[in-house]
C-alpha cells in the first residue's frame, strides 16, 4: 500500500513549496533540503495594495480594468492583497502623486503598491501602471509599464491581464503569471459537443468548433497555433487538428478503430494518443501532423489517456486496465520503464506538472459496489508515490489540467449539480467555478 497518512501534511508543504515560493524551482534544484522540507510555503506572502487607477478621461471601461487587475493579483495565490476598504481614500495617479507613507503604515501596511492611470486619449486604451516598494523610499520604482488597447471592455481586460503579469513575473521568482492564458474545454449544446475556448478566469467564452457532432479531449499544442482533439466521424472516433491560424481543421491521417485523447509533447513535434487500430486500445506516437505512427504499449485491457511529462519531454503517464481496475502508470515516450503508480480503485485523466514533480489525477479510492466516497482531484508525487487529496466534492471531480506557473488546476465537475469547469490552487484552496450553463467538461489549460 503506498504511504499516505502520515505524509499527507509534508507532501502538501511540498506542493505549496513550489506553488508559493518565491524562488524559481527547476528540476535540478528539487532535492535542496529547503524544497523537501516546505520551509519556502508561502507563509509571508508579499502584502501588496492594488489602488484603483485614476481616470484620464470620462469615457473608457476603467472599472473593468480595476477589477480585473485586482482579481488577476488574488487569483494569483502568492500575495496578501490588502483590503480596498483601507486604502488612502486619494490614489496616485503618477510617481509624483505617491505618498508612500500612506501606504506603508497601518492600516495599509502594505509591501508593494500598484498604482497608475487609465483613459482613452486618440482613440485607443491607454494604461500607464507603476509597481512600487512602499518600504523604500528612496527608491521605490520597482516597475512601470504603459500598455495600448483597443477602448473596448475586452481592451481594458487584456491591459489589465498583461500588468498583473508583469506584476507576477517580477514578484513571484520570475515564473510568468497566467493571466493571459486561455482554457478549452469541451460544451454540450443539444447532441452536439463542440471545442470552446475562455480566459482563464472564465471571461469570453466562445465556440471553436462548428463541427455539428461529438468531440472529445481538446489538447492545445505548446506554441497555441492548434487543437488536437477526438471527433466522431464516419470511419469512427478519429483524432482532428483544428488550426488557430486559419480557423479550420487541418489534416491529420484517419485510422481504423477508436482514436481518443491526444496529448503533445512539450516540443509540440509529437502527439500521443490512445488507438484500437490494433484491437485493445493501446498508446500510439506520431509526428504532429500524424507521421510515423508507432505503438508504445501492448499488453491485454484499454491503454488511454497518455500526457507526457513537460519538463523531461521523455516519460508518458497515462491509464491501463491491463490489472482490472483502470490504474495510474508511467513509462519511458518508447514504451520502456513502466511503473505503476496508483495502488486500487479507479484511475482517470493524469495530467502531468510543469516542473515534472507531480501528476494530478482523478480517482475513486474506495470504487466498487455500495462503497462510500466518490471521484475527486489527487496530486501524487512522482518519486515518492505519496498522495493528497485536493477536491472533496459531492459528484464527479475529472480532467485535471495544471496550468502553466504549475500554481493552479482546471477541472471539471458535477458539484453543482451538472458538469462545469472548476480552478482551485495546487494546494486545494481557492477553488472557483468558471462556468455556469451546463454540459462543460474536458478541460485543457494553454501552455502560456
Amino acid at each position: 500500500m503506498t504511504p499516505r497518512t502520515s505524509s499527507t501534511a509534508t507532501l502538501r508543504r511540498r506542493i505549496l513549496a513550489f506553488t508559493f515560493s518565491f524562488c524559481a524551482l527547476s528540476f535540478t534544484t528539487y532535492a535542496q533540503d529547503n524544497i523537501l522540507t516546505g520551509t519556502n510555503t508561502g507563509a509571508d506572502r508579499i502584502r501588496i495594495a492594488v489602488a484603483d487607477f485614476s481616470a484620464l478621461s470620462t469615457d473608457g471601461f476603467k472599472q473593468t480594468f480595476d477589477t480585473v487587475l485586482q482579481n488577476d493579483l488574488v487569483n494569483a495565490g502568492i500575495f496578501d492583497i490588502v483590503s480596498k476598504s483601507l486604502l488612502p481614500q486619494q490614489s496616485p495617479a503618477t510617481p509624483q502623486q505617491m505618498q508612500l507613507q500612506q501606504w506603508s503604515s497601518a492600516p495599509v501596511n502594505a509591501a508593494m503598491v500598484a498604482f497608475g492611470s487609465y483613459g482613452v486619449q486618440g482613440g485607443h486604451g491607454v494604461v500607464n501602471g507603476w509597481l512600487f516598494d512602499a518600504k523604500n523610499s528612496q527608491y521605490p520604482q520597482v516597475l512601470a509599464k504603459q500598455y495600448t488597447d483597443e477602448p473596448t471592455e475586452n481592451g481594458a481586460r487584456q491591459m489589465a491581464h498583461k500588468f498583473a503579469d508583469e506584476i507576477i513575473l517580477r514578484l513571484g521568482g520570475g515564473i510568468p503569471g497566467i493571466a493571459e492564458t486561455k482554457i478549452y474545454y469541451i460544451k454540450q449544446t443539444g447532441s452536439s459537443k463542440e471545442v470552446w475556448a475562455m480566459d482563464y478566469d472564465g471571461a469570453n467564452q466562445h465556440a471553436i468548433t462548428h463541427l455539428g457532432t461529438i468531440s472529445l479531449s481538446p489538447r492545445i499544442s505548446p506554441d497555441n497555433s492548434r487543437i488536437a482533439f477526438s471527433s466522431l466521424d464516419r470511419y469512427g472516433f478519429q483524432i482532428k487538428l483544428y488550426s488557430l491560424l486559419l480557423n479550420r481543421v487541418v489534416s491529420f491521417p484517419s485510422n481504423s478503430g477508436t482514436n481518443l485523447s491526444p496529448a503533445w509533447s512539450a516540443n509540440g513535434a509529437q502527439l500521443a494518443y490512445s488507438s484500437s487500430r490494433s484491437g485493445d486500445p493501446e498508446i500510439w506516437v506520431s509526428d504532429a501532423n500524424g507521421g510515423g505512427a508507432r505503438r508504445v504499449t501492448s499488453f491485454r485491457g484499454p491503454d488511454v489517456s497518455p500526457v507526457w511529462n513537460p519538463k523531461t519531454n521523455s516519460q508518458i503517464a497515462w491509464i491501463s486496465g491491463r490489472t482490472g481496475l483502470p490504474q495510474l502508470y508511467i513509462m519511458d515516450a518508447d514504451g520502456a520503464g513502466v511503473q505503476r503508480l496508483t495502488d486500487g480503485g479507479y484511475a482517470t485523466s493524469p495530467s502531468w506538472s510543469p516542473n515534472g514533480q507531480f501528476i494530478a489525477f482523478a480517482w475513486n479510492r474506495k470504487y466498487g459496489p455500495g462503497a462510500p466516497g466518490g471521484q475527486d482531484i489527487y496530486v501524487m508525487e512522482v518519486s515518492s508515490k505519496k498522495w493528497i487529496q485536493i477536491t472533496h466534492d459531492a459528484g464527479r471531480c475529472d480532467f485535471p489540467s495544471w496550468s502553466p506557473d504549475g500554481r493552479h488546476l482546471v477541472y471539471a465537475s458535477t458539484a453543482s449539480g451538472h458538469s462545469e469547469i472548476w480552478t482551485v490552487l495546487a494546494d486545494g484552496t481557492g477553488r472557483q467555478k468558471l462556468s455556469s450553463s451546463g454540459g462543460n467538461d474536458m478541460p485543457n489549460w494553454s501552455w502560456k
